[in-house]
């Protein structure tokens, strides 16, 4: 039985200053030496997409997450929120 509390959340941010890259921060994977550090980046930067992976299926759901944020670096350029949804559907709480 899955619980409320089983799930990992997750956000894809793009820097705002310096190079502009989109990145990816787990927030309920971060820890006591890096969590205010990696959080004050995402709060700096532009939020692009947020959500929650089921802990289930959060390794495959992961992957995919750091597929589209290559892409996005790659392209120099965000994908949109649907064409996020489609991609992680399977995978979100």
């Amino acid at each position: 039985m899955a619980f409320e509390s089983d799930k990992t959340m997750f956000e894809i941010y793009r820097e705002k200053d310096f190079n502009k890259k989109f990145r990816l921060i787990i927030y309920t994977e971060l820890n006591e030496h890096n969590k205010h550090t990696e959080i004050n980046r995402a709060l700096d930067g532009e939020t692009i997409y947020d959500g929650f992976l089921k802990d289930l299926t959060k390794n495959d759901g992961k992957k995919i997450l750091a597929e589209i944020v290559k892409e996005m670096n790659e392209n120099n350029k965000a994908y949109t929120k649907e064409e996020i949804d489609v991609r992680l559907e399977k995978f979100l709480v």
